[in-house]
């Protein structure tokens, strides 16, 4: 009997132990530079463009990998051995329509070989005084250096017309990509939103906090029907489309942050035609 009792006493201890294994918290929260919603009205010609990849932000500090909620990520060090000591801004990615894999692989608390499908996609260095024209010209010169397997910049391309513009976020979304960066050539970097980095996407989408479940009639009976949120101005509303039938079944939870997609606004503010996308789980 002593000996069984050792024995589950060791148990409970592992499971205890495991159980209070928390995110490290980096010493400083990163202040990253956040886009604004592309208006037709701008002079694409000032801008550089890249591919919107959905995949999860992050920085790299010079030492560690800090996600955008300042959550250190444990990246297995011989995938940032060859990382220079600049401080970089980019997605952690593993290809288009693969984010929750993504989450998947770097919100685990131990190294693991999910890594080896990761890289580190570079599209700003927030540390550099330039403009981002400038900052441009260093990425393609570190690129060139990069020893690193694991970490690539992001291409940036001018563009000569609002109509060239349209057709290159046709050719990106036809071959499953989800939109389209601009970042304007004097832009200098700062943190919070800006009008000088754009996201550009053929239709508009947005988060929001579950608060509540309307439950499912006809096919939908016993299963949710749909989720309530709220958004980040206040506004209550339902999203009950874009679910699978294993999403319905088992629903986001009660104050998970999930994005939908919607095409305008009602005249009270409402997002219309919303439609559920995803739950937010990256850290």
């Amino acid at each position: 009997m002593r000996n069984i009792n050792r024995q589950t006493l060791r148990v409970l201890f592992l499971i205890l132990s495991l159980l209070t294994i928390t995110p490290a918290i980096a010493a400083n929260k990163p202040n990253l530079m956040l886009a604004k919603v592309f208006d037709a009205s701008v002079d694409v010609t000032q801008y550089w463009v890249s591919e919107k990849l959905d995949g999860v932000r992050a920085r790299w500090d010079g030492q560690q990998l800090i996600s955008r909620g300042g959550l250190l990520l444990n990246a297995p060090k011989w995938f940032t051995q060859n990382f220079p000591e600049t401080i970089m801004d980019g997605e952690l990615w593993v290809a288009r329509g693969e984010y929750q894999q993504t989450v998947s692989i770097v919100r685990k608390q131990q190294p693991h070989l999910g890594w080896k499908k990761i890289k580190f996609m570079i599209f700003d260095l927030p540390k550099h005084s330039g403009t981002f024209s400038d900052r441009v010209s260093q990425m393609q010169s570190m690129a060139k250096q990069s020893p690193s397997p694991f970490l690539q910049f992001i291409e940036q391309v001018q563009i000569a017309s609002h109509e060239q513009l349209m057709r290159r976020l046709q050719l990106v979304t036809n071959q499953g990509g989800e939109g389209l960066m601009l970042h304007h050539k004097s832009g200098l970097y700062h943190s919070g939103r800006s009008h000088d980095i754009l996201k550009l996407k053929p239709f508009s989408d947005a988060e929001a906090i579950v608060i509540g479940y309307r439950p499912g009639k006809g096919q939908f009976t016993g299963k949710m029907g749909a989720i309530q949120v709220k958004s980040a101005d206040g506004k209550s509303f339902f999203i009950g489309s874009g679910f699978s039938h294993q999403e319905r079944n088992n629903p986001p939870p009660l104050g998970s942050i999930i994005s939908y997609r919607y095409q305008g606004f009602t005249d009270s503010g409402i997002p219309r035609f919303a439609v559920f996308l995803r739950v937010r789980d990256e850290p």
